[in-house]
């Protein structure tokens, strides 16, 4: 706040005129309250001025003003008088020594602390620029905010009427308004007081701001309202004077008089339409206000007989509410002289909605609960909704309730004045994994509101969060402790996993390699290409085979049996995989179908043992040879496996020529390779599409690597036709790539 003020001449705040208006409608007791607060800050306020530049007593008289032609309770109004007090000693956080809380009550008191909490995010919020397009997020979030902020709904409306006073100073002191402040109020503001319905103060403090941002157009506009003002006032005259006559004769209690126009809606309407000042239909305006719905329908019935209604200009917001809960009838007419004029009907009830919103259950006492269904769209707008209707219903366990509905979630600044939202619960680590999931790995202490706090710390809506961070370094294991608490968010705990998750592979790696290459130096293959090495062994990369090795799902022994007994065909990883690490759907089936008839062909021998190799896995109508085995019989491969072709080079004369016979009803294993990014339901999309065509998965095998997975499926199918339609079935899934392997 300044200490000057270029605005001195300003009328004497607290005398007896202002009271008298100030407590309208309040009964003795609670005009002693008032008046024991003025009386209170007298003093404190004299000579002190708002950052505006307006000084504070005449600020604090004005908004109470504001309030009381709102009809505002006694409790709302004795908070605008005590909350722009500079001096902190008249408050105390404790609520057994509160001062505030002494004199006038909890209630009170609670409403003061949140208004000046309010304050300060306000002035906070002034201090930053928040340029770029996650702008008008931010003013959401300020929004959202500013409402759980608020004990209860009345805070923001003390708020919303201080920032309408600030605006009206600007324009009565001719102090040039700072045009951030008029945008803010356009962004922030006049939507929240749009929201919850406190149209009164959304219009007057949109064309105090438009007035501001847009001064030539704004006086272009009034210019051209003024020259028509007489000629539109003489027919407005005429126009309410034959709808009441009709009206009366109808036996319709109705009260017709015209409507003001506002400056801004004009110039909104112009730009989104593309009309001229000219081509606008409701500069020209009148409002009928009746019983219930019944006469409003009748009355527009009325209207349409006396003149002519325009084509696509009705609106029924009674039977379909605007989205926040403005309800009325409006229909757009033409005269004999073909002036048109618009016609708003709408119910007392109706009207007090549109005019006051959630101010209205204070003015009107008898409008009852349910004044204006709001149709919400999103979940934000629906607890602002339920919130209005329950200050209406002055249900105090009710009220209670509303203002639970933000307890799920906090809103909390960066120094920049970036507002964040955060589960309720919510930490500093939470606040800076948040923001960056490095300045969460290296964050090592917090400063709140300029106070160091512990990591721990839950943090509250409104407060301003540092976050301290080493150079380098990671998280620490204790906080994945529940127990402990450092971390609320889901979303933090998962990146702390990954933190150490990518560490501990990391370390697997290394000990797998080291585990394999000395394997590899016993066996006297030091000079063996490890990538190689991997792939015939079943893994797509060498990293791959270090992690299965290092967890003692691969057995060391498999790279002895691959040198030692190659006529055998390679050993696939499946096979050597210990039971433990493996990921199968194998229901009693082992890798190699068993099945009474192979379904091959040994030409010129008779009931020869046949098996099907597992390094190529072939099935009907592959091209296959046969490989003599030691005392296996006869191993079949697919004449393009690669095994085959080494094998072959090897024993050329324990080839044999083999053919596919009689396949019956014989089910093959089939080997199909998937790469695809790693994320949630992978799994579950591959093995969908094997059960819509109906092939039964053997076994599966899966392993992952810098968020990238490879999964080897064993299918059974009974020829080629079936391989075919599944490969292009995975081929269709996004980011996967599906080969047989």
């Amino acid at each position: 706040m300044s200490d000057t003020a270029p605005f001195a001449e300003w009328a004497p705040p607290f005398d007896a005129v202002w009271f008298e208006a100030a407590s309208r409608g309040l009964d003795e007791p609670e005009r002693a309250q008032l008046a024991k607060a003025v009386d209170r800050v007298r003093a404190p306020l004299q000579g002190e001025f708002a950052l505006t530049g307006e000084p504070l007593d005449a600020h604090a008289a004005a908004v109470t003003l504001i309030l009381a032609g709102l009809g505002a309770d006694a409790a709302t109004r004795i908070s605008a008088v005590l909350a722009v007090v500079r001096d902190d000693s008249l408050f105390d956080p404790a609520p057994k020594k509160d001062p505030i809380t002494k004199t006038f009550g909890a209630e009170i008191a609670t409403m003061v602390q949140g208004v000046r909490a309010l304050l300060r995010l306000g002035y906070v919020a002034a201090q930053a620029a928040d340029p770029g397009k996650a702008a008008v997020d931010q003013k959401e979030k300020q929004r959202k905010m500013l409402l759980a902020m608020a004990a209860d709904l009345r805070i923001v409306m003390l708020r919303l009427a201080s920032r309408l006073q600030s605006l009206r100073w600007y324009a009565a002191s001719k102090t040039p308004c700072p045009p951030e402040f008029a945008r803010e109020t356009m962004t922030l503001y006049t939507p929240l007081a749009n929201r919850l319905g406190i149209w009164q103060v959304k219009w007057e403090m949109e064309d105090l701001a438009f007035r501001f941002m847009e001064p030539e157009t704004y006086k272009d506009i009034a210019r051209q309202l003024e020259d028509k003002r007489i000629e539109r006032e003489a027919m407005i005259v005429r126009v309410v004077a034959e709808l009441q006559s009709a009206l009366d004769q109808a036996g319709i209690p109705a009260e017709v008089s015209g409507r003001p126009k506002h400056i801004y809606s004009i110039w909104n309407k112009m730009r989104n339409k593309n009309l001229a000042f000219s081509q606008l239909y409701d500069l020209r305006a009148m409002r009928v206000i009746v019983q219930d719905e019944r006469a409003c329908y009748a009355v527009l019935a009325q209207v349409h007989a006396m003149w002519t209604p325009v084509s696509n200009e009705f609106d029924d917001y009674i039977a379909r509410p605007k989205p926040n809960g403005y309800r009325s009838l409006h229909t757009v007419v033409t005269d004999a002289e073909g002036k048109t004029f618009e016609v708003q009907i709408r119910t007392r009830e109706m009207h007090e909605y549109a005019e006051y919103g959630m101010a209205a259950h204070w003015r009107y006492k008898e409008a009852g609960s349910k004044g204006g269904t709001q149709v919400a769209a999103g979940d934000y707008d629906r607890k602002v909704t339920w919130m209005r209707q329950l200050l209406a219903w002055g249900d105090v366990e009710a009220t209670q309730a509303a203002k639970n509905l933000f307890d799920d979630r906090i809103y909390v600044m960066t120094p920049q004045a970036r507002v964040i939202e955060l589960p309720a619960g919510a930490t500093p680590v939470d606040f800076a994994y948040y923001l960056h999931t490095d300045l969460g790995h290296r964050c090592r202490g917090a400063r709140v509101d300029g106070q160091m706090v512990p990591l721990l710390t839950r943090l509250k809506t409104g407060q301003t969060v540092e976050i301290i961070a080493a150079k380098s370094g990671g998280p620490s294991r204790d906080w994945l402790n529940p127990q402990l608490g450092f971390l609320a968010s889901n979303r933090s705990r998962s990146k702390v996993r990954a933190w150490f998750n990518a560490i501990e592979l990391q370390e697997r790696i290394a000990q797998g390699q080291t585990m394999v290459e000395k394997e590899l130096q016993r066996l006297g293959k030091t000079a063996v290409n490890l990538e190689q090495l991997a792939n015939q062994l079943g893994f797509a990369r060498a990293d791959d085979m270090y992690v299965s090795v290092a967890k003692d799902e691969f057995s060391l022994r498999a790279f002895d049996q691959h040198f030692r007994e190659p006529a055998a065909g390679p050993v696939s990883a499946s096979d050597a995989l210990s039971e433990r690490g493996v990921v199968s759907y194998a229901a009693g089936h082992d890798n190699v179908v068993r099945t009474g008839k192979s379904g091959v062909l040994v030409v010129g021998v008779d009931a020869l043992l046949t098996q099907l190799a597992r390094c190529c896995r072939p099935a009907p109508p592959d091209v296959i040879a046969g490989f003599i085995t030691r005392g296996r019989g006869v191993s079949i491969h697919r004449a393009d496996c690669k095994a085959y072709a080494e094998l072959a080079l090897k024993h050329p004369e324990r080839l044999i020529d083999v053919d596919w016979g009689e396949t019956g009803d014989a089910l093959y294993p089939v080997s199909i390779s998937i790469h695809a990014p790693d994320r949630m339901g992978l799994l579950r999309d591959l093995t969908d599409v094997f059960g819509k065509l109906r092939l039964n998965v053997v076994s599966v095998n899966t392993q992952s690597r810098r968020s990238l997975a490879h999964m080897v499926f064993t299918i059974e199918v009974r020829n080629g036709e079936q391989i075919t339609r599944a490969l292009a079935a995975l081929n269709e899934l996004p980011g996967v790539t599906a080969t047989r392997s």
